[in-house]
């Protein structure tokens, strides 16, 4: 619930708009979202995407769930109004049931949402939205082409009244010169007077108008060009995000401010064409800004997967901001295509060789009216095949940077020239073998993570100070765990140690150079493995089986062994804590303190549990399970802290014939015995059978029978 503790306080501050479109109340109300709050935080929301169909059940299970806790919550309601009004609610979420991924990603889009409004509030970064700065200089510029539209129909107004007079002064010049009277003539006179006032007021007015157009053009390059830079920030920022950095995608904001850019870009084109000469200057100007503008709006709304393997689908959507403006009649499709990193940087040039072969590479640039975007969406895009460049020394194909470019031909409504758009997606590692997806993600990461804006494609450092890796470690780590739990600076420090080699180091190591070599090409030393590979093990052992664990702190985590002596040392014996193993790849160990024999103490640490371990039997039971380990670090009652992670032990029935058994970790010499011809288990963690569960009518077996013992 602590996410939306933070959110509950910024709601006071929001605009009634931004919290409606935050919790569409046809869809998703505030009052989901506030009365179950505990619940929907701890489901894995993040697990579910459109793409994977075949999440279709969990989908409609969550949906389910949902429902029926909205039901729950409405029940325990003593105000019938609020009873009433979610029970609606819960009548109303069944228009979800023909497409409860729909449901459960849309859940997951508003969780994302709060945390980047809840990083914004806490941590200034730039401002996804335009600014009220900005939005003040559009509307000063649209207040000017008002103005010059209303002196151009003013100058009309002042023409036709001069034409007219004109041609009434032509027409007394006859009469005056017969009779020549006095009154004729200063009637004449005062005719020409107000006809020279005409003149100077159209001659005024056509300065001033000259001058206020060319004050609109300046004010459109302002505005479009902090347009421009914030587009490469939303692309920045949509970069970011594979290390976990907060990104609202929401592009509706930037999409109105392209429109309004292009509507005055329009009516200023009309002004000058109306002023009936050439101004070359301010139309050349005109055209530029438009063509940059028609240009930059194609942006790759959701990209494609960053590792790629070959063969297999995916999918990716491109959208126009100016899609509403794409004149009708003939479609716009865009193309696809596979492009390597020399490629990338000479797009404006001759196209060089075809460096991939990709099925299903076209689709129709599409309007829905509904969401008032305009897309263009690749369902099952595929690489048949690639062809890589030359290697360079040590370098593997898992470092080799690819990207997608889109591009089509585009005609604008009221603009004569069809444009070429074109751009290019956030780079991809294209592999061949599931083995190679872990040091794919590795160089995706080093590439979220280092490269500079504006960078020459796809250009990273070799070095970076450790300061920088240490806060994208903690960012992905935290972003791909869910948790608002960091890496402390034990857990920091000790993975510095790690990569640099130096597990007495007590200085810091902020300002120390880590190299791309040291995070995933050199194994670390006296390992099979890579520090990459060993902290990603970490992270997907925590992500699927220790996260309530990790986010509630009771994993110490990242912790060298000499720093484990150190805290531990003067600890009663039983004490212990949850470290993640450094020697092998995704696995946790439990350190605990017991009683050598001659009475002193010595630090203990049980063999690591994986994945597969904690498939088979829950930490939380584990550590229920060993007698030895009493109070977890520093002094709290181990029954008290894990007590919600036990599994109630089921009774199980006799009646199908079969023994029924149950598992229990035994630890060193507690485990039982084996059998002379049983292969040994784990070096100190045992699993046991409960004897106590057999029928009275049949004897426990002997304990050192082979068969009382699973592995």
């Amino acid at each position: 619930m602590a996410q939306w503790i933070h959110m509950y306080q910024m709601l006071q501050c929001l605009p009634d708009d931004t919290v409606n479109s935050l919790y569409p109340p046809a869809t998703f109300p505030i009052e989901v979202r506030h009365y179950g709050a505990d619940w929907i935080e701890s489901q894995r929301w993040e697990d579910f995407s459109m793409e994977k169909m075949e999440q279709e059940s969990k989908a409609q299970t969550l949906l389910e769930q949902t429902v029926s806790m909205l039901q729950t919550i409405a029940q325990q309601k003593t105000d019938v109004v609020e009873r009433m009004k979610l029970m609606q609610i819960s009548r109303n979420m069944a228009m979800f049931q023909p497409q409860p991924l729909q449901f459960v990603v849309m859940v997951r889009d508003i969780l994302r949402k709060e945390r980047v409004l809840i990083s914004a509030n806490n941590a200034p970064q730039y401002q996804m939205y335009p600014s009220r700065d900005n939005m003040q200089d559009v509307e000063h510029l649209g207040a000017k082409v008002v103005e010059v539209q209303n002196i151009r129909k003013k100058m009309h107004q002042l023409q036709e009244e001069l034409n007219w007079e004109r041609q009434n002064f032509e027409s007394l010049q006859g009469p005056f010169q017969q009779n020549g009277l006095d009154s004729a003539r200063a009637e004449i006179q005062k005719l020409q007077n107000h006809i020279q006032q005409l003149e100077f007021n159209v001659n005024t007015m056509a300065t001033k108008r000259f001058q206020l157009l060319k004050d609109c053009v300046d004010c459109l390059d302002l505005c479009q060009s902090r347009l421009i830079t914030r587009l490469k920030d939303w692309r920045w920022e949509q970069h970011k995000a594979a290390i976990g950095h907060p990104f609202d995608d929401n592009l509706i904001p930037l999409q109105n401010w392209c429109e309004q850019l292009l509507g005055m870009n329009g009516n200023l084109r009309q002004e000058l064409m109306l002023i009936g000469e050439r101004i070359s200057d301010l139309q050349e100007r005109l055209g530029q800004l438009l063509q940059v503008l028609i240009q930059s709006s194609l942006v790759v709304d959701k990209q494609p997967p960053q590792v790629i393997k070959t063969q297999s689908k995916f999918s990716t959507t491109v959208r126009y901001l100016l899609g509403e403006k794409v004149a009708p009649g003939k479609p716009v499709v865009l193309k696809a295509q596979i492009i390597n990193e020399l490629q990338a940087r000479n797009l404006g040039g001759v196209p060089g060789d075809n460096v991939g072969e990709l099925i299903n590479n076209s689709a129709i640039l599409e309007h829905n009216t509904a969401s008032k975007s305009t897309c263009a969406t690749f369902r099952n895009m595929s690489i048949k095949k690639i062809k890589r460049a030359d290697r360079k020394g040590s370098e593997s194909v898992t470092e080799e940077k690819f990207a997608l470019l889109f591009s089509t031909e585009i005609t604008i409504t009221g603009c004569d020239t069809p444009y070429r758009i074109q751009m290019i997606s956030q780079p991809v590692v294209v592999i061949v073998h599931g083995s190679q997806d872990n040091n794919a993600v590795a160089t995706i990461i080093w590439d979220c993570a280092f490269s500079e804006r504006d960078r020459v494609p796809f250009v990273v450092p070799e070095r970076v100070p450790w300061r920088m890796m240490c806060s994208t470690l903690n960012c992905k780590f935290t972003s791909e765990v869910q948790t608002q739990h960091n890496l402390d600076h034990y857990n920091q420090h000790f993975l510095a140690q790690k990569i640099f080699d130096k597990p007495d180091f007590a200085e810091d190591f902020s300002n120390m150079m880590v190299s791309w070599a040291q995070f995933n090409k050199e194994v670390l030393p006296g390992r099979p493995f890579t520090f990459w590979q060993w902290f990603e093990g970490v992270m997907e052992l925590t992500k699927k089986h220790l996260k309530t664990y990790w986010s509630e702190g009771l994993i110490f985590g990242f912790i060298g062994k000499q720093h484990l002596h150190l805290i531990l040392k003067d600890r009663p014996n039983g004490t212990f804590l949850l470290r993640f193993s450094d020697s092998e790849i995704g696995g946790i160990t439990i350190a605990y303190v017991s009683a050598t024999e001659n009475g002193g103490q010595k630090i203990q640490n049980i063999q690591p549990f994986t994945k597969r371990d904690l498939e088979i039997r829950s930490l939380g039971d584990r550590i229920r399970d060993i007698n030895h380990i009493t109070y977890l670090y520093p002094e709290f009652p181990k029954h008290e802290v894990f007590k919600k992670f036990y599994t109630e032990p089921q009774v199980q029935s006799c009646t199908t014939g079969y023994i029924p058994v149950s598992l229990h970790t035994k630890v060193g010499t507690d485990a039982t015995p084996m059998g002379p011809h049983m292969a040994p288990l784990a070096e100190n963690a045992h699993f046991s059978v409960d004897a106590s569960a057999l029928g009275p009518s049949l004897a426990p077996l002997n304990e050192n029978h082979p068969s009382a013992f699973l592995g």
